[in-house]
């Protein structure tokens, strides 16, 4: 999935009005799986000046840079977050370990080439799903638009949910940064 899906998918599932922490807490942890890529094609792209071809091709697969994906990629290390936020009794960090779970749980069945270790540190296997959430050779296509019909009905029921202007924009503008780019280029093209 997207990185937008993720965040909307974590608040609509974890996130409350009258929590603001908790709602912090999901939406960041429906981000910090994709933290560490973001940052690291910032600092390769930016700082070394390197293509975004050499990027995607050659950085990614690197042993490198999976071996940073596998820790915020973990079920396990997002499972121990849950765990602990419930023993210290802080929803907050309840709603930050589910918001990276659930994360994985989309993540897991729809990465095919791209796919990562999941169950680090017990096993660096990897599980090359059948299915891409962009990659049209693997359902790509079919799963884009299920991902986008998903985040349709979960922002409305964020809409719903969240009666403030802030909130209400905040929402609009994930939408936004979610729908726009499909609905662009299926126009364009």
């Amino acid at each position: 999935m997207n990185t937008p899906a993720h965040l909307i998918l974590a608040a609509a599932v974890f996130a409350r009005p009258d929590k603001p922490k908790v709602t912090l807490g999901a939406i960041a942890g429906g981000f910090l799986p994709d933290f560490s890529l973001y940052a690291l094609v910032a600092w390769s792209r930016f700082i070394d000046q390197n293509s975004f071809s050499h990027i995607f091709r050659e950085q990614y697969f690197s042993q490198q840079w999976q071996s940073i994906f596998a820790v915020d990629n973990s079920f396990f290390v997002w499972a121990l977050i849950i765990a602990i936020g419930i023993y210290l009794k802080k929803h907050w960090l309840w709603a930050l370990g589910g918001g990276g779970f659930l994360h994985l749980c989309f993540d897991f069945p729809l990465h095919h080439d791209d796919a990562r270790q999941h169950f680090w540190p017990l096993t660096d296997w990897v599980f090359h799903s059948p299915f891409s959430y962009w990659d049209k050779d693997h359902f790509g296509g079919t799963i884009e638009m299920l991902e986008y019909g998903l985040c349709v009905v979960l922002l409305v029921i964020l809409w719903r949910r969240f009666k403030s202007i802030f909130s209400r924009s905040v929402i609009a503008i994930v939408a936004t940064i979610q729908i726009l780019p499909t609905i662009l280029f299926s126009w364009i093209l």
